[in-house]
């Protein structure tokens, strides 16, 4: 079976780079992209057979598509999400910074609409081992804290992998009064999983996450560096496959080492 799909952020170089992605598989097919008017159309990729809209509601009304794939900004993805889960078409969000409030109301509409959807803080499965290990290590480990570096273009800060990096540590720990003591910090970013997460965005980086967890008389650390981007193609793929499957907005690539 081909799977259509509609691409939000072709110009973007994770969007530039699923398009080749798509291009070499034959079973995907990129019906459309959502593009914004104003910009260079040029993504170093051949889309002369691909129709670019600027409106996204006039894109879903007028395309026959099974997955939407958004790679842009919070606030448009939300907007972009919203509409193609209303259309019926699946959506695969590798976009960061939708806040708690958007992606329940997008999990709302997942669930009216029996449509599934993803959003994926890292398409890695490298990532994905990390936060694992990660998650099995603060079982043992009284305090951790979290060091993410990005590129300097990356908006969001913590990023989507460490925010959801620390929530999985924290599953690991009982909601007793003294072991909701245990990775308490103040020396970073606010979360809500209380692990202090420090956030550097500097040129010539790209994707790196870092957890360090101290014991007595010992130190534990999980790495894991993106050098390119090509190390998120076989994740995108597996979540185009997996979003078609299911009636309801998943987060994460979890079920992917089940």
């Amino acid at each position: 079976m081909t799977i259509r799909l509609i691409l939000a952020g072709p110009r973007g170089k994770m969007g530039s780079e699923t398009i080749n992605l798509i291009h070499n598989r034959s079973d995907l097919q990129l019906v459309a992209c959502i593009d914004k008017a104003s910009q260079d159309r040029s993504t170093g990729v051949d889309l002369d057979e691909v129709v670019i809209y600027e409106d996204a509601e006039k894109c879903f009304q007028q395309c026959e598509a099974d997955v939407f794939i958004d790679f842009t900004v919070a606030d448009a993805c939300f907007k972009h999400s919203k509409l193609a889960l209303k259309a019926h078409v699946h959506p695969v969000i590798g976009t960061s910074g939708l806040s708690n409030e958007q992606m329940m109301h997008l999990s709302q509409i997942a669930e009216t609409h029996r449509t599934g959807g993803i959003i994926v803080p890292n398409f890695s499965i490298g990532a994905l081992l990390m936060m694992h290990f990660a998650k099995q290590a603060a079982t043992f480990f009284s305090s951790a804290e979290i060091i993410e570096k990005h590129h300097d273009q990356k908006l969001d800060a913590p990023s989507g992998t460490a925010l959801r990096t620390a929530e999985m540590m924290r599953q690991t720990v009982s909601q007793s009064d003294e072991e909701q003591k245990r990775f308490k910090g103040d020396r970073s970013a606010s979360t809500a999983s209380d692990i202090p997460i420090h956030s550097v965005r500097l040129p010539g980086l790209l994707a790196h996450h870092e957890v360090v967890f101290g014991g007595l008389g010992e130190a534990l650390t999980i790495k894991h560096d993106s050098f390119n981007r090509q190390s998120y193609m076989n994740g995108i793929l597996w979540a185009i496959h997996y979003v078609v499957t299911i009636d309801h907005l998943a987060y994460g690539l979890d079920d992917i080492l089940k």
